[in-house]
């Protein structure tokens, strides 16, 4: 079967292939649709769990079609799927499961090139992941974002409008009714969500990785367009298994400063940083948080949709999509990386058009100068945490306020409209053990409430800090992903509620001024939390995870597999277990 990885299986004229072949004779495949045909898998994430996936069958179907079309033979074969709404205490904690399915399935099956196929937040990472270490040849399917919800008249992104909304109920200026109103409103469409939250930051950087078809990040998940581009990802995945390229060959580090570079041109969100860091760590690429400070500080952000701008992400496709932001980037941009097609990145770039100004800016015009995400360190957080510039208020990136400290998401919920509580608006809150071992699994708390009678009195944003994520829909001058976490021991740990904190984004400063044989003397009296799991993938979990600055992954799967992935552990021609 000329060399390739399914005719290890199919090819043998003896037990192993006899038994290889009947396995999908048994499924009603002649000889004939077997053959000597290179053999796709289609690794399906769908989910009525998961309302971003739902339309994931039909989507199959067509990359089905285009297998076929191009003369090869598709399997589909379902994986865990992740979302964000509804599981708990986060799809974050499962995404590395989620990855071990992925790259397990395809090492351990006769597949030659692998379609993936994910959208809502944690899926399309994990899949990557587990494509990185398997290093079969692979290429990206996205969702596509839904279509816009309608609320009196106005389109609503599917997050950032609802954050306001909610401010808006707490203050009283909406009521539970008009609230209900807005429920019905929601939800219009399959999809992942329509602004650049995470799921379409994390699309857009796929696209520039080089690991999906060209123009195809944006494209509606209801659009005749993304089903069209379906089929064009099946045909692509049949060259992928003859012709490569394979993972290892894309994911190169001239490739993940493209993705970081785009993350930072359309004002994508926090959470892409961990999972570029983790799909970098599978791909044996040595990516840390300063890199993307570096390219942050040099890169505009040109993108104007919300939450740091304006417009839905299906306008940003109208105007044309990430190859014209591509384009616009000009330079800053290594055209020459490989992508699945087989060619450069320029290829796709080159005459790209950008068709409306007012959603994708000119690099001579940027809506912002620099600076999208930036990295602060210091004795808060020694190695490093993040904060989106971009949705933050600009008067409020340098500040000094006394902590008002959370132990958990549980007292925030219990004391953050307490009347009682001392808090102004120069106060930091502060939220601690919601980092990957405290939540566990770093839940997307992070954007903590404003105390309602704040909201009273106009206050639309604090300095806020915790060991947590966020959203990619939410906004305000939040600072995540403090490692070390307090969990493990990091200063987070120390802060007391009334201790001065200095933020100062421009200098790349978080500190807790306090003197450091205090913050030293403090973390040595804490005592350890129970950890949340004492069995079972949650002990895993606790047991290997790393911390935020690493991609959260688990230490043993960082690096590609030393195994060569062509030739699977256990088929010997002469053997067939369980026979």
């Amino acid at each position: 079967m000329s060399g390739r990885r399914s005719g290890l299986w199919f090819g043998g004229q003896d037990l192993a292939g006899f038994v290889h072949r009947t396995s999908l004779h048994a499924e009603g495949l002649s000889g004939e649709a077997v053959g000597d045909r290179p053999v796709v898998g289609i690794c399906n994430s769908w989910s009525e769990l998961v309302h971003c996936n739902l339309h994931f069958r039909g989507l199959s179907a067509a990359v089905k079609r285009g297998v076929l079309l191009a003369g090869g033979l598709p399997l589909e074969f379902p994986t865990i799927s992740l979302g964000e709404n509804l599981m708990k205490p986060t799809a974050m904690l499962f995404r590395n499961l989620m990855s071990m399915d992925v790259e397990e399935s395809i090492r351990s099956n006769p597949l030659d090139a692998v379609v993936l196929i994910g959208g809502c937040d944690k899926t399309v990472p994990a899949q990557l992941m587990g494509a990185a270490s398997a290093n079969v040849p692979a290429i990206m399917l996205t969702g596509g974002p839904s279509r816009p919800p309608v609320f009196r008249g106005r389109e609503l992104g599917a997050g950032t409008d609802l954050w306001h909304y909610v401010d808006e109920l707490r203050a009283g200026r909406m009521t539970q009714a008009e609230f209900a109103e807005l429920e019905q409103a929601s939800g219009a469409s399959v999809g992942h969500c329509n602004e650049m939250g995470t799921a379409s930051t994390m699309a857009a950087v796929v696209e520039a990785l080089g690991m999906c078809l060209p123009g195809t990040a944006t494209i509606p998940a209801v659009d005749a367009a993304r089903v069209r581009a379906a089929e064009a990802t099946g045909r692509q995945a049949v060259a992928l298994a003859k012709d490569g390229p394979a993972p290892s060959q894309i994911l190169r580090p001239e490739a993940f400063d493209n993705a970081i570079t785009t993350l930072m041109a359309i004002g994508g969100g926090t959470n892409a940083v961990i999972h570029l860091l983790a799909i970098a760590g599978r791909a044996g690429v040595p990516l840390t948080l300063d890199r993307f400070h570096e390219i942050s500080q040099r890169t505009p952000m040109l993108v104007n949709v919300r939450p740091a701008g304006e417009h839905l992400v299906e306008q940003l496709h109208h105007a044309g999509g990430i190859p014209a932001v591509l384009r616009e980037l000009g330079d800053l941009v290594d055209t020459e990386t490989v992508t699945v097609t087989g060619r450069p990145l320029g290829d796709a770039v080159d005459e790209a058009p950008v068709h409306d100004r007012s959603v994708i800016a000119s690099r001579e015009e940027p809506l912002q100068a620099a600076g999208g995400i930036a990295v602060v360190r210091g004795s808060l957080a020694p190695h490093g945490a993040l904060i989106k510039r971009s949705a933050a208020s600009p008067e409020l990136l340098r500040h000094r306020g006394r902590a008002v400290v959370f132990e958990d998401v549980y007292e925030v919920a219990a004391r953050i409209d307490d009347p009682s509580l001392a808090i102004d608006a120069d106060s930091v809150l502060v939220l601690r053990n919601a980092g990957p071992r405290g939540g566990p699994g770093m839940p997307e708390w992070g954007q903590l409430p404003i105390p309602r009678r704040l909201l009273d009195r106009g206050v639309t944003d604090m300095v806020r800090v915790s060991d947590a994520r966020m959203s990619g829909t939410a906004f305000g001058t939040v600072v995540l992903h403090v490692a070390p976490e307090s969990a493990a021991g990091g200063p987070l740990a120390a802060v007391r509620s009334g201790d001065p904190i200095v933020l100062d984004v421009d200098e790349q400063r978080l500190d807790l001024d306090i003197p450091a044989a205090e913050i030293e003397r403090r973390l040595a009296e804490r005592v350890s939390a129970q950890p949340a799991y004492r069995r079972g993938y949650g002990a895993l979990y606790l047991e290997h995870v790393l911390q935020a600055d690493q991609g959260c992954d688990f230490d043993f799967l960082r690096g590609r597999s030393e195994d060569d992935a062509t030739e699977p552990l256990g088929l010997l021609s002469g053997w067939v277990g369980g026979w």
